[in-house]
């Protein structure tokens, strides 16, 4: 340590004898060049360029060199005998060029000794001025950054405000229809028996983000449907890839379908899958056009979502932290796309939606939500997967007495999770902060797609209730099996409603 205190010591001493002589030498420079700029004004350059070229002098005062001068001396004596002009042009003799030397000297040296102040005036502004200037620029820097901090702060507390609900309000949109009520009656038909859904399409469940990690994603509903008679599929894509990257795996899964069936194709999709059905057909609707019979959107984000928003917006407090945290997440561990997530920002479905529109022909449907707040969701448990236990060698069921099926049934047990808990606190969030409704990811008003029938359901649903069951049931409600056949149902009026249109306009 004394062995660094001491270095540190001996370099602080040099620089500061280096800043010295710095300014020693600044200074001299600048005295000299004024006092030469000074005498020059006063004696003339020619006559001040002669003495200095003719004559040298040494440093005790008036001493004069005879060696260089004997020349130029008697160069000047012939040539004044020569033309004999002594009185006309007087010649000086050496004592008297000595003697005006000496006393340019003492004026030259009376003149230095007046202007030292000036230079010292001279200085010390200079050293204001730089003093004022580095001042001026901290304070303006420091200026700079705190109107970036609090324009930070102020994008982090607005959030989503300006964003929520653009779709209503952006110019060229089409209106929306409510079909709450029409929903309501073939749901009510459905609970009575009467099943109108018919097998002339094939219908594909199309799963949201994050779908391959909850492997009873749609799982019922499909069970449901393939009960009934009809041909039903999930659509196998990897839903934590892009919004583009999954409308080209969606339109080749719609044209194997077509062209394995012979049938049309009625796309149901939730959360983002329905906004990657949507891309699919905006983008490839010239190959998909006689393909596809209808889209319902099931709580998707069409217009964005604030979560995703407020988690990848640029220029708000820890925004860069942040999106290394998601990236983490969603690329290293879970194996996705941060796009799948960037994808749904405002920012993202506004560019996306105001180049490719949907086509305006397809028949639509608009479903969302509200989810419950209230402290009895807390309790309520989602069924997301199964479980397979280890087998157990007991003795007690080594016989063939048939406990062997009873072994096996138990060895499966449930995954539950909180998701409606997690979905309530999320739409409490939301209502809190931007006082909009939402079923604890989308927001309804993001949910409603220009063109569309909407749906309005009475009943208040949480995001995961339409593909997950849960462990606590109102036996007197409708499960989500039979409000995707509502829908689709639903759909194939509209449908129909189309078809009947278009032969008018053309007869």
């Amino acid at each position: 340590m004394e062995d660094i205190f001491s270095r540190l010591l001996t370099l602080t001493s040099f620089i500061s004898r280096r800043f010295v002589q710095f300014i020693e030498d600044l200074v001299s420079r600048e005295f000299n060049i004024f006092s030469e700029h000074l005498v020059g004004i006063s004696y003339g350059p020619n006559q001040l360029s002669s003495s200095y070229s003719n004559c040298k002098y040494d440093t005790e005062g008036c001493s004069f060199s005879s060696k260089t001068c004997n020349a130029s001396t008697n160069l000047g004596v012939h040539g004044i005998e020569s033309l004999d002009l002594d009185e006309e042009f007087p010649v000086y003799s050496r004592p008297g060029i000595v003697a005006s030397n000496c006393a340019y000297r003492g004026a030259h040296s009376i003149l230095k000794g007046l202007l030292l102040p000036l230079f010292g005036l001279r200085f010390a502004w200079r050293l204001a001025l730089a003093s004022w200037r580095f001042h001026f620029s901290y304070v303006r820097s420091v200026q700079i950054r705190g109107r970036r901090i609090i324009s930070r702060v102020r994008k982090t507390l607005r959030g989503s405000s300006d964003d929520i609900g653009w779709l209503q309000c952006a110019p060229g949109m089409a209106s929306v229809e409510d079909g709450s009520a029409r929903f309501e009656e073939l749901l009510q038909g459905i609970r009575d028996g009467e099943h109108k859904l018919p097998d002339s399409f094939v219908y594909l469940l199309i799963p949201g983000l994050f779908s391959n990690h909850g492997p009873l994603y749609f799982v019922s509903t499909k069970r449901f449907f393939s009960k009934m008679g009809l041909a039903c599929h999930i659509a196998k894509i990897h839903s934590e890839a892009s919004v583009e990257h999954n409308a080209w795996e969606l339109k080749h899964y719609i044209e194997e379908l077509y062209w394995g069936s012979g049938k049309r194709v009625m796309l149901l999709g939730h959360s983002k899958g329905g906004v990657d059905a949507a891309a699919a057909l905006s983008l490839y609707w010239s190959d998909l056009k006689e393909k596809v019979a209808g889209l319902a959107l099931v709580q998707s984000p069409y217009g964005g979502t604030p979560l995703a928003s407020d988690i990848l917006r640029e220029g708000q407090i820890a925004d860069k932290e942040t999106r290394r945290i998601m990236e983490f997440l969603i690329c290293k561990i879970i194996k996705g796309d941060i796009r799948a997530l960037e994808d749904l920002t405002y920012d993202k479905r506004k560019e996306f939606i105001t180049s490719h529109k949907l086509p305006p022909n397809i028949p639509l449907i608009s479903f969302h939500s509200e989810a419950s707040v209230g402290l009895g969701v807390i309790s309520t448990m989602t069924h997301i997967a199964h479980a397979e236990l280890p087998q157990i060698p007991f003795p007690w069921f080594t016989s063939n007495s048939g406990p062997e099926d009873v072994v096996q049934a138990a060895r499966v047990v449930p995954v539950v999770v909180p998701v409606s808990a997690v979905m309530a606190l999320c739409a409490l969030h939301l209502q809190l902060r931007y006082g909009e409704k939402s079923d604890g990811l989308v927001t309804c008003r993001d949910a409603e797609v220009p063109g569309s029938v909407v749906v309005r359901p009475s009943r208040k649903l949480d995001h995961a209730w339409m593909v997950y069951s849960s462990r606590k049931e109102e036996m007197s409600g409708p499960d989500a099996c039979e409000m995707c056949e509502a829908l689709l149902t639903m759909l194939v009026e509209i449908g129909k409603g189309k078809k009947k249109e278009n032969e008018r306009s053309v007869v």
